[in-house]
């Protein structure tokens, strides 16, 4: 791998006469890391306050006994969002990663069939796929991919990387032109307009599964998102090697290099605001002591359900607790990670084992009557078999995905079987669903490591709103322009980054949300990505400044 390349040069002494601007930056997941490199190289003085001891967030790691397991996200899509971030801070993602690219990108088992259909990391060889599963699927899926294709790239150049703060910018001739379909996509259920191009269940679910990373279901995501599919069937899927850890530990490199200062084991009680602005940030260290750090400007990278209600006073609240009962937190989830003696053959990378009635499984989880669904769809990660260094050698680690309501009530996990008596009972089904897919009988028998995590885990941990695997969830009503804006419309001074604000949820969405921010604070209205590498500060860090103009009600 080629080594990162150097920190820029500190600026001459006559460039830092004047005081950097502070920015205090609450979370260090990878948006709160995101964001402190980008708001370093534009010139401010940035701390960071993680709650925990580790980095991450949800993107954490957790080790036992030679295995070592991503505790969260686990694909690599929009490997351009990645190099681009890196780019705006003079490096590129292989020069800090070393990606491996997966081929077969994923396998999918679907209930009521015993073989698997294994996605490929090459469109045609995904076109010539559908075509022997169904004939005349594989030419409909070429159109449906082409479709995916422009919808993306209309989505990056006037969706993703805008603060929404003027709306006229979206009347752009390319979306005017698209104007009918883009009606229709927006009006109509990703399910529907999936079942349009294929006809068997299973090339179907394909179509429909990606959703899940939306936060939503096929029957409540908007067709707009069958762009997703260009995505996995078309970009493929990426692995760093090291595993998602590996992209947060590269983000605090470049953020460190930029100067940004991170403390850990710093959980943030409250957002001091005095005369309508942020004036710093309250914490407590490992002692209990209590600590205020000065602020000119805050940026919460934390759940926005948890900032706004806890961490400001009820009349600083742009989104008061009334708000939030109209809104979706996105599903939940039980989580397994399992080191397991052996080989355990029939999983890729990658496998998804779905449920044959979907209607059920994703009407229990996003219903009106929410209930953990059984049989349940699930997910299995298996990166023992692209990485020999996260676990011992002969061995196994699977990551293990079951998606559920957003229930605090299903309870804690546990390590060894130690979780709440639903979380672990969830958990013994998928492992029993695993061992009859992979022809491993003795699946159980084998498990040397075990740990859980449940729901309330979620809130425990990072503060989740209804203990959310994810964050709110993509619906219409909650994407876009309806998403919650990433700056306060009571506090000058105080904005928000993260899968909770614009764009959304998802690392490449979450990487995009520090951009945002940066062109929230000044005032830059454009939709497309800023020009990289973004330059060092003109006359040292005084030249940013943020002006109550660029607050507006988003």
């Amino acid at each position: 791998m080629t080594p990162p390349r150097a920190s820029r040069p500190s600026a001459p002494a006559s460039q830092r006469a004047v005081p950097a601007r502070r920015a205090v930056i609450v979370g260090g997941g990878i948006s709160g890391l995101a964001s402190a490199a980008l708001l370093a190289r534009d010139g401010y003085a940035v701390t960071v306050l993680e709650q925990r001891d580790q980095l991450g967030g949800r993107a954490g790691s957790w080790e036992r006994d030679g295995f070592r397991f991503d505790t969260g996200p686990s694909w690599y899509l929009m490997p351009e969002v990645f190099d681009h971030f890196f780019r705006l801070l003079d490096t590129t993602a292989e020069a800090e990663m070393d990606l491996v690219r997966l081929d077969p990108g994923y396998r999918v088992y679907s209930e009521g069939d015993d073989e698997p259909i294994d996605l490929r990391a090459d469109r045609e060889a995904n076109i010539a796929l559908f075509e022997s599963v169904e004939p005349g699927a594989g030419e409909r899926l070429r159109k449906y991919l082409d479709s995916a294709e422009d919808t993306y790239a209309m989505a990056v150049r006037r969706f993703l990387y805008t603060t929404f703060a003027d709306l006229t910018k979206l009347a752009a001739p390319d979306v005017l032109r698209r104007l009918p379909k883009l009606a229709r996509l927006l009006l109509q259920p990703l399910s529907t307009f999936a079942s349009k191009a294929v006809r068997d269940r299973r090339l179907w679910q394909v179509l429909g599964y990606p959703a899940v990373f939306l936060g939503t279901s096929p029957y409540a995501a908007p067709s707009m998102y069958h762009l997703m599919s260009h995505l996995d069937l078309a970009d493929g899927v990426l692995y760093p090697k090291g595993g998602i850890t590996e992209v947060i530990a590269a983000v605090e490199r470049v953020a460190r290099r930029e100067g940004a200062t991170i403390t850990t084991g710093a959980p943030v009680e409250r957002i001091v605001v005095e005369d309508g602005h942020v004036t710093g940030v309250v914490h407590r260290d490992a002692s209990g002591a209590e600590h205020t750090v000065p602020a000119d400007l805050v940026v919460s990278a934390a759940d926005l359900h948890h900032t706004e209600l806890h961490l400001l006073d009820a009349e600083h609240r742009t989104y008061p607790e009334p708000h939030w009962r109209k809104r979706d937190p996105g599903p939940s989830a039980v989580l397994v990670y399992l080191g397991v003696d052996g080989p355990v053959p029939g999983l890729l990378h990658h496998t998804l084992v779905f449920t044959a009635d979907w209607e059920a499984n994703f009407g229990a989880i996003f219903g009106k009557d929410r209930h953990v669904p059984d049989p349940a769809s699930i997910y299995v990660c298996a990166p023992s078999l692209t990485d020999d260094t996260v676990a011992p050698e002969g061995s196994s680690n699977l990551f293990v995905l079951v998606p559920l309501p957003a229930d605090l009530s299903i309870g804690k996990g546990g390590i060894d079987g130690a979780g709440d008596a639903e979380v672990e009972r969830i958990a013994d089904r998928a492992i029993d669903v695993i061992a009859e897919r992979s022809g491993v009988p003795d699946l159980r028998d084998r498990i040397r490591v075990r740990r859980t995590i449940g729901p309330q885990d979620f809130a425990d941990d990072y503060n989740a709103w209804s203990g959310s695997m994810l964050g709110p969830a993509h619906t219409l009503a909650q994407s876009a322009f309806f998403r919650e804006a990433n700056v306060s419309r009571k506090v000058d001074g105080l904005y928000y980054a993260g899968a909770s604000t614009t764009p959304g949820i998802g690392l490449p969405m979450c990487l995009i949300s520090a951009e945002v921010l940066l062109k929230r604070i000044h005032g830059d209205t454009s939709t497309e990505p800023l020009p990289t590498p973004l330059p060092a500060p003109a006359s040292g860090p005084a030249a940013s400044s943020t002006s109550a103009s660029a607050r507006t009600t988003g």
